[in-house]
This record gives structure tokens, sequence and C-alpha cells, in this order.
């Protein structure tokens, strides 16, 4: 059994290598974090389009100020829907799931894949569910599979798991240094946990906690999919070629305004003028030899500027792209109900198959894991949808949906 985890993890980081690099780009362009990357983005268009996105899928999919998932009984005989919905929504919102799904829709809009932890919370605590959002570098995937792995001292490693041995090859380092990082692996096939620590050697002598889960706690969630991959594609990726082009234009005509502003010079060198004295600013008076030309601008070709022309175009492409021409659209005012009506069936056109995908991949499981968790700990009687309840999701995305109906049947 561990040899086969032992493959499976290493299929599974194989699987997810070339995404790496892939994904560092994506956030370089739109949510940089080191200094140096934020010091060389110059262009601002995707970064304020994907948070734009993201903002408007959250209120489109979860809004925290209305209800948008309802669960409607089959039969009489069922467990009460009503009371398992308002348990539901209520340790929802008690949760910190309405700050934390938002991280999920970034990751989403911008590497296309996100990925959402729900915990079941300790006794006593105000809501029943422990929400957070996981770096997708952080995150490992194969069908049925999922491999989590974390940092964490050794100090702490130690203290969580008395029964480990630390191996030979590191008992040593450990020991002179108790804040020695441990990689740590939790790893979920089917229903079955595991958490081993990858400190080389075999699995088997480095797990630390074994279990089973009712239902998976873990929920990956992509904007769009091609067939036969893994990971998903969202819209800054799909835009990221022109992401790259926009910021070295920008990056070009700001060199190109030094050079306007501060111009470049020619001088003939007659022991007179020091070259390494002059400074070019407002009201500076340079000396020159008499009869010489001193300082001589040089003529520059760049009077032709078609860079404003090529940006401007990228800009309107990248901003379609990720939907931000369209959203705006939705928030005009004074519009006829008509007009209202056709601009959400558009929008539900161009979001109905990541909708769709959205809500087998994320709705259904995250409704699957509350429901277990609370009928687990007595707050609500047992209940299965499809078989015991319909989910009927009702947010503000399924009414643009009613409205694609109406128009269509209008038509």
């Amino acid at each position: 059994m561990q040899q086969n985890l032992q493959s499976l993890y290493k299929r599974a980081l194989d699987n997810r290598a070339p995404w790496i690099a892939r994904w560092e780009s994506a956030r370089r362009y739109t949510m940089p974090t080191s200094d140096e990357d934020i010091a060389t983005l110059y262009d601002a268009t995707a970064s304020d389009a994907a948070d734009n996105l993201a903002a408007s899928i959250y209120t489109l999919l979860t809004p925290p100020e209305s209800m948008w998932l309802q669960l409607v009984g089959e039969s009489e005989l069922s467990p009460n829907p009503d009371i398992a919905t308002a348990a539901l929504r209520a340790n929802l919102n008690d949760s910190n799931f309405y700050t934390t799904i938002h991280q999920c829709y970034m990751d989403l809009v911008i590497m296309g894949t996100a990925c959402l932890f729900m915990a079941e919370s300790p006794i006593g605590a105000s809501s029943a569910f422990t929400f957070t959002a996981i770096p997708m570098s952080d995150i490992a995937i194969l069908p049925n599979a999922v491999f989590h792995t974390t940092s964490m001292p050794a100090r702490e490693v130690m203290e969580r798991f008395p029964t480990w041995t630390p191996p030979a090859n590191i008992r040593d380092t450990i020991k002179r240094d108790p804040e020695t990082p441990l990689k740590l692996v939790q790893s979920l096939v089917g229903t079955d946990f595991t958490a081993w620590l990858d400190v080389g050697g075999d699995i088997e002598n480095n797990i630390v906690s074994t279990g089973t889960f009712e239902t998976n706690p873990y929920i990956i969630f992509r904007w769009s999919l091609a067939s036969g991959e893994l990971y998903g594609r969202g819209p800054v990726l799909r835009a990221l070629p022109d992401i790259k082009t926009a910021n070295k234009v920008v990056e070009l005509v700001l060199k190109n305004a030094t050079i306007a502003v501060s111009g470049i010079w020619m001088a003939d060198d007659d022991g007179v003028i020091n070259l390494n004295n002059i400074n070019l600013t407002p009201g500076a008076i340079i000396p020159k030899a008499v009869g010489s030309s001193g300082l001589t601008p040089l003529t520059s070709g760049a009077d032709f500027d078609v860079s404003q022309l090529i940006l401007r175009e990228l800009r309107e492409r990248i901003r379609h792209t990720l939907l931000a021409d369209r959203l705006g659209l939705l928030s005009e005012k004074e519009m006829t109900a008509t007009e209202i009506m056709a601009r959400n069936a558009d929008m539900m056109r161009i979001l109905g198959a990541t909708y769709g995908r959205l809500l087998h991949e994320f709705i259904r499981p995250l409704c699957d894991r509350g429901l277990q968790i609370l009928s687990r700990r007595g707050l609500i009687d047992p209940i299965r949808l499809n078989s015991d309840a319909e989910l009927k999701y009702i947010a503000p995305i399924a009414q643009m949906t009613a409205t694609d109906s109406i128009l269509g049947g209008a038509q």
C-alpha cells in the first residue's frame, strides 16, 4: 500500500511540474509578491481586471447578504430540508467562509484552479466549519487522489507526533536546530487519509497519521478544463501573452519618456567641457568654449509613436478576456428591463460552462461536506442530496440562467 502511495505521489508531482512555472508567471503579472516583481510590473490592467472578475464571481456565486442555496425535500418521509438549509447557512455565516472563498476565486481567475479545505471546527466553536484557501503550489492531484504538502518546524512535528522517530540522516540536524523545517505530506486517496514526513526513505517508516474521511475535505474546482488535463485554465492564463506584451510596451514607453524629458546629447571633447560634471536640469548653465557648438541634442526617431495604438489594443483584449468590459455593462444605470435581461443572458452564455462546472465541483461538494459534518454532530438528521433532498441553487448567477431561459422561450 505504501509503495503504491509513494508512486502515486511521485506521479502527481510530475503532472503538476509543468504548471508551476505557468502559475508563477500568471501571479507575477497580477498579484506580485516579491519586491523585484513589483519593481518590474509596469502595467496594472490585468491586475485590476482579475480583481474585478473575482469580486464579481463572489457576488454572483456566493453573495453573503442573500440566500444562495436551498434544500427541497423529495417526500414527507425525508428529513426536514428547511432545518438542514437553516443550519447549513447559519454555520457558513458564522464561519470564515466568506473571507476565505474570495482568495479561492482569485486563484480560480488567475491560475484556473483553486482549492478550499473544509475542516470540522472543535466543539464549542461559533461554527462547525473552518475553511482554508490552500495555494495550488502546495497541492498535487490525480483522479480520486489529493496530495497536500506543508512545512513545519521539527520541534512542532515532535510535539504533534511524539511516536515518530526521525531517521538517522536528519537526527543530528534536528538536535542542533529544532526549528529545522520538515515537509509534511497529507494524502487522500479515495476515502483513505495518510500523513507522512517526506524526509527521505520509505513512506512506511515516516507515517504519522492515518484515517478515513466520509466526505472529501479538499474541494478543488476549475474554471475550465482541456481534455486530458487535471488542472484548469483561467482567464489570466489565456490572456497571459497579451499581458506580458502590454507590460513590455509600457516599460519601453517609460524608457522612451525619459529620453524625451532629458534627451540624448552630443558634445566635442575639446578639453573645456567636463562631461562628468554636466547635469541636465531646468535652469542649468553649461559652459562651452567660444566658437564651439557645445552640447547638441541628438535627433530621435521617436516622433512617430505607434506604441499607444498597440497598447490600447492589448489592454482592450486583456479586459475582454477577463470580462471587464462586459461586467461593466451590467452595472450601468438607466437600463430598461429588456436591456438588463438581454445583457444578463449574454453574460450567462459566456459563464455558462464555468457555472456548470462550479456547481458540480464546488457548490455540491461544499453542501455534501457541510451536511455530513452537521449530521455527525447531531445538529440535523442525516440527509443525502438527490436521495433525501434536492439542492436548489438560487444565487444571482442562477437567476441569470432563468433569464436566459425566458429570453430563449420568447424568441
